[in-house]
């Protein structure tokens, strides 16, 4: 190649497959990924990276322009499995009974180590600095923290996330929110318990907490762009006895800090209003999982263009709506303070049925072939923002 001439450098898909499959035959919990820590590190190693744990199961790699300074991109894997008890039949099923990547994390992480590798192998070809973020506990929801503790600063930063909803070999891109924040919050109702044939004698916390459930509920608006979901209400403690106690837990997902602000204050009202008109108390505890993650205008015209060069115009979608709905991903943190996209890669093939199931399912799997769309499309976003030249 003539000297200016922009490259991408490929991937070793063969590797790319292999790291995969480990990492998918051995998942673990967020906040336990010690193993999984320990084969990013010497994967890394391998390759000439220096690297550091980042609290006890995360890892940060830095690859260095041979070319001196310049910009610095951060590129982001989240490395934790689910609770989820894998039934697919695949040959690299999980060896973690009750435990499995079932949220494509094993794919990302893979697609990471090989634009590693790739990047490393060439960086001679190109200036500044590579944050590699392997980030743990993104299903716990705070994963995200331990890095941004360490105050790293970057240019640009850049996730993917899988998706059995696109074809291999296809991206969408949301054009500013791509995920909700996410919000926990837990109603404990106080009520007094008494004989059931006896009412009056009591305060009943479970009908306090229906109320409730319904009254939160009833402050979505049809047509907006938040939601409530209540997943666990627990009472009683028998059947013939007026419930004392109760525990109302659910999230709040909206796409900006105002309108969750809004929505806490308004389950605080509800919650403390109807318990103490019916002679019960209710304590509302809140607490932030992750902000709304939004993909920055500038990014997503970068991103657009390289995406077009990997996969080509008619495979890159671009959505006005949030790609993810009201799913959450702490991603999010990052762009808080740096310009940056999430992307979705496809990896859904209809001849493999496992392929096309949604994320989260006992049975979900990917098409291999994404792991080295996701390993071009780090690669190739890094070096438009470093602004590689050949020599």
């Amino acid at each position: 190649m003539r000297a200016g001439k922009a490259m991408t450098f490929e991937v070793d898909e063969d590797y790319l497959i292999t790291a995969r499959r480990h990492l998918h035959a051995h998942p673990e919990l967020s906040q336990h990924e010690y193993e999984t820590a320990a084969y990013i590190e010497a994967q890394l190693s391998s390759f000439g990276i220096k690297c550091q744990r980042v609290d006890e199961t995360g890892v940060l790699g830095f690859i260095y322009g041979g070319r001196g300074e310049g910009k610095t991109v951060l590129l982001r894997a989240d490395i934790d499995a689910l609770p989820v008890t894998e039934d697919t039949g695949a040959e690299y099923q999980s060896q973690n009974p009750g435990v499995m990547h079932a949220c494509g994390h094993d794919a990302h992480t893979a697609s990471l180590l090989g634009a590693a590798k790739a990047l490393q192998g060439n960086r001679e070809n190109f200036n500044g600095l590579v944050l590699l973020v392997f980030q743990q506990a993104e299903e716990f929801g705070h994963g995200s923290q331990y890095f941004s503790k360490l105050g790293l600063h970057a240019d640009r930063a850049f996730g993917v996330h899988v998706s059995p909803k696109l074809p291999v070999n296809h991206i969408g891109i949301s054009k500013g929110a791509a995920a909700a924040a996410v919000s926990f919050f837990s109603i404990a109702i106080l009520g007094k318990g008494a004989h059931i044939t006896r009412p009056e004698q009591g305060v009943d916390a479970l009908d306090i907490a229906c109320s409730i459930v319904s009254e939160i509920k009833a402050l979505i608006k049809t047509g907006g762009r938040s939601l409530i979901g209540i997943g666990r209400l627990t009472a009683g403690t028998t059947y013939n006895v007026i419930a004392g106690e109760a525990v109302i837990e659910g999230s709040i997902r909206s796409f900006s800090d105002e309108e969750q602000s809004r929505l806490k204050t308004e389950i605080q009202k509800a919650a403390q209003s109807l318990a103490e008109a019916r002679g019960g108390t209710a304590k509302v505890e809140f607490e932030d999982f992750t902000p709304a993650l939004i993909n920055d205008a500038e990014a997503v015209t970068e991103f657009s263009a390289v995406a077009t060069g990997v996969v080509g115009a008619e495979n890159v979608h671009i959505y006005n709506e949030p790609v993810m709905g009201y799913g959450g991903d702490d991603f999010a943190v990052y762009l808080q303070n740096t310009k940056g996209v999430y992307a979705m890669i496809g990896t859904a093939d209809s001849g493999k049925a496992n392929t096309t199931q949604e994320l989260h399912n006992s049975k979900f799997d990917i098409d291999e072939r994404a792991l080295a769309v996701a390993a071009r499309l780090h690669v190739a976003y890094t070096l438009s923002i470093l602004k590689e030249t050949m020599l």
